[in-house]
């Protein structure tokens, strides 16, 4: 699982990205209700994906995030000394626990790049009440090829045929 929180002036998001033992990758972007700071935006989208484990009865789970201080906090090797991040850090501690085998691991932000853009996208299209579903999809447009003497209007009887050409590999 890896997560990230983001905060802007008045907008704040978090990313949570599952991905499975088979590959399979499930992003999760999260619009924040309240204004935060950036620790507290990191602590609650690694919240989102503790309890998103925890309610699939996920036993084994490695976390990797790019907030070194949340990371080393919960390793113990960094002090929780601001308040405001206690009550967020005593809960991911107790939904660790729950979990049973979390393994943590800091990571540089160019190796977090899904979580980052999910969390980013989440704080930007910030919608207050209302869920906002959006689609990613895969695709490449081929545009169709037109001779110089056609005009630019667009006729739709005309067939638009590509060709797609399978080239075998060789090692």
């Amino acid at each position: 699982m890896y997560f990230d929180g983001a905060s802007h002036k008045e907008r704040v998001g978090a990313g949570v990205v599952f991905v499975t033992s088979e590959g399979e990758v499930l992003p999760y972007s999260f619009t924040l209700t309240q204004n935060c700071s950036n620790n507290v935006a990191e602590y609650q989208a690694l919240i989102f994906g503790l309890e998103m484990a925890v309610d699939i009865k996920q036993r084994h789970l490695k976390v990797y995030g790019d907030s070194q201080l949340v990371i080393n906090q919960l390793l113990g090797l960094y002090e929780v000394k601001k308040s405001e991040l206690l009550p967020y850090h005593n809960y991911a501690k107790r939904l660790m626990g729950w979990l049973g085998d979390v393994e943590l691991e800091h990571l540089p932000r160019e190796d977090n790049k899904q979580a980052d853009a999910l969390a980013k996208l989440a704080s930007t299209l910030s919608m207050t009440d209302k869920e906002a579903r959006i689609s990613i999809y895969k695709s490449w447009i081929i545009p169709p090829i037109f001779n110089d003497d056609e005009d630019d209007t667009f006729q739709e009887e005309e067939n638009h045929i590509m060709e797609v050409f399978e080239v075998e590999e060789e090692d």
